[in-house]
């Protein structure tokens, strides 16, 4: 079996598959919450001998959530985890800037949609809002702003008159209370935002792109902008899974 994770900033993905990639068991931890008694709490199934995980591979933002949950795997599967960046991720796609400098979550989406014939922009809404550009089998780069909800969550924290708020779909720009306001600016500003954004790589580049969204607000935005979007909520775990075939 395969266990496949992803390691972000504010939650964890942990995925269990069979050699044929058929995912059996899913869970989700909190990053911030890491520590034994939490991983020996949420991770200890992985005893049972049913999940026999010859192979664990993650794709990690968080170095120091990788290193522990590293650590415990070690001890209850003695499997060490590999990371993405342990690969030489060339061998699949052409990197047009310095792997250093780009999380390995951005890579797996970019490996993800990789298909040797069209042009993609990915957005993901993670903690932050990352734009990726993927033509044909060359990685460009991207564009990084901040977060929707870590934006949002700001901003109620330091304004002790806003309140708490979901961030849902608003159809009037002109909000009638501070609620509504709020969600209209953050809303249409950040539809705005990718929407503009996407516009000016097309203006750079020169060229068309299919355009996917990720994370945990990609149904939100979906229908806010003048594209044809494609939802994949694991594109991420799927660019991990196309890594793992490569370097069986």
């Amino acid at each position: 079996m395969y266990l496949i994770g992803d390691i972000g900033n504010t939650e964890i993905k942990i995925c269990i598959f069979t050699t044929g990639f058929t995912m059996i068991k899913k869970i989700t931890l909190k990053t911030n919450l890491i520590s034994d008694i939490y991983l020996f709490k949420k991770l200890n199934f992985l005893n049972n001998k049913k999940y026999n995980c010859k192979k664990i591979l993650f794709c990690s933002v968080v170095p120091s959530a990788f290193k522990k949950i590293n650590l415990f795997l070690r001890k209850i599967i003695k499997s060490k985890s590999k990371e993405l960046k342990d690969f030489n991720l060339e061998k699949i796609i052409k990197i047009k800037v310095n792997k250093k400098q780009i999380g390995s979550d951005r890579l797996a989406n970019a490996i993800s949609v990789m298909d040797n014939k069209s042009n993609y922009i990915i957005l993901d809404f993670g903690t932050a809002t990352t734009f990726d550009v993927v033509v044909k089998n060359q990685y460009l780069g991207g564009v990084i702003a901040p977060g929707v909800k870590l934006s949002l969550n700001t901003l109620v924290s330091k304004a002790s008159l806003i309140p708490s708020i979901n961030l849902s779909k608003i159809r009037n720009v002109i909000g009638k209370n501070t609620k509504t306001a709020v969600k209209s600016g953050f809303y249409w500003g950040y539809a705005g935002l990718i929407d503009n954004i996407i516009k000016l790589i097309m203006k750079q580049t020169g060229i068309k792109f299919k355009i996917v969204f990720t994370g945990g607000l990609a149904h939100l935005f979906k229908n806010s902008i003048n594209k044809k979007v494609i939802v994949d909520k694991d594109l991420t775990i799927n660019g991990i899974i196309k890594v793992s075939k490569k370097f069986k």
